[in-house]
């Protein structure tokens, strides 16, 4: 039942875990035959572009060590230190100068700002501007009212002159210019029926009949004739179109057509396989190159090394190592040791003399001045700290035995 619930457990543990499982099988697509002429340039161009190459590839290696080599050693140092000197002649200076002196300079101009005019300002605006602001206010508004009163009597006034004079008068104008206008109105409907039929009679009437039976025939004439003079003009076009183009087509399309195809084509093929062939043996031999350039790189490091690393090397752990060793035990610590003991002695006389200057010093003021007056011990009622009380000893005047 377990096997049938989970068949690939039981695969897995009759598998030897020893043996790897086998890899899947990659299917690769099968690679383009190749022609004799790619076969036949292949070799003759790799062999002269590897000729033509190495050279180049090893100047190219000797060029980058040598970049390489001047920027860790010449440049980044170089760079670095003109870093520096421009931040302590360009960043440094501006820097002090913003804050030990402009800043400093605009805070005192900025208290002066403020003590000279801020300050008198606000007195200005407080004490003398806002009581005059007030009493300007309070006038004017008393002014207002004067004469918000003087317009309500005038405008009183002017209401009974409306009401009583001008309301009638204006009524009677209207009552006549209505009148004017209605008979204005008849006459001017009149006059335009009047026009409209004289108009209509000798200029709409003419004007239909001249277009109906003379300027739509001669029309329609004129569009006929139009339209078989272009099919005429497109017949001559057309021909002579056609006649162009098949004659451009045999002197110019065929012959090239020709040309692209039995001439270009095939040395255009040509000169892809061996520009493709070029371009290959370039990439192959400048992987060759490199490939030489590190084996010669590799030869010429080992032999500086063992002719000018190696050596020095030896010199070093050999001679100047132990010659070293004998002069730091035999003179550098002794030497040491010596300064350190002079070193002591100095201190010690120096602390000598500075405790005999300072005796020296106490000594004069003491016979100068006298000896400095001592604090007199003041009785105290409470026992020291040495006698504490008991139950069997008294402490105060009247208990004292």
């Amino acid at each position: 039942m377990d096997l049938e619930k989970h068949p690939h457990e039981g695969f897995e543990a009759r598998v030897d875990p020893g043996k790897r499982p086998a890899e899947p099988q990659v299917r690769r697509e099968p690679e383009a035959v190749e022609g004799c002429l790619a076969v036949a340039i292949r070799i003759p161009v790799r062999i002269i572009v590897l000729v033509l190459v190495v050279p180049v590839r090893m100047l190219w290696d000797a060029l980058v060590v040598t970049g390489r080599f001047l920027n860790d050693a010449l440049l980044r140092p170089l760079g670095r230190a003109l870093l520096w000197l421009g931040r302590a002649v360009f960043v440094w200076p501006f820097v002090g100068l913003w804050r030990y002196v402009v800043v400093p300079v605009g805070k005192a101009l900025g208290w002066l700002g403020n003590v000279l005019l801020v300050v008198p300002l606000v007195w200005l605006y407080r004490c003398v501007l806002t009581p005059v602001g007030h009493a300007l206010a309070w006038v004017a508004r008393g002014v207002g009212a004067a004469v918000a009163w003087l317009a309500r009597g005038v405008g009183a006034a002017l209401g009974w002159v409306y009401a009583q004079l001008l309301t009638p008068v204006g009524h009677a104008v209207a009552w006549v210019l209505k009148g004017l206008g209605a008979g204005l109105a008849a006459l001017g409907f009149g006059l335009w029926t009047a026009v409209a039929w004289l108009a209509r009679y000798l200029v709409v009437v003419p004007a239909v009949w001249l277009y109906t039976w003379l300027l739509a025939p001669v029309g329609r004439a004129v569009v006929w004739c139009g339209k078989g003079l272009v099919w005429l003009v497109s017949t001559i076009v057309t021909g002579i179109g056609r006649a162009l183009y098949w004659i451009a087509r045999i002197l110019l399309v065929l012959p090239a057509l020709a040309l692209w195809r039995w001439i270009l084509t095939p040395v255009g093929r040509v000169l892809a396989v061996i520009g493709r062939e070029v371009w290959d043996a370039l990439g192959h031999a400048w992987r060759v190159a490199g490939h030489i350039s590190l084996a010669v790189g590799r030869f010429l490091g080992t032999l500086l090394r063992w002719i000018f690393v190696e050596p020095v090397r030896w010199v070093y752990r050999s001679v100047l190592t132990p010659v070293g060793h004998v002069v730091r035990d035999a003179v550098l610590r002794p030497a040491a040791e010596a300064a350190r003991s002079v070193g002591r002695a100095t201190r010690q006389a120096l602390a000598a003399a500075r405790e005999s200057v300072r005796q020296a010093r106490a000594d004069f003021r003491r016979m100068l001045f006298g000896e400095p007056r001592q604090p007199q011990p003041v009785g105290r009622r409470e026992p020291s700290g040495r006698e504490a009380r008991t139950l069997g000893s008294s402490t105060t005047a009247l208990t004292k035995d």
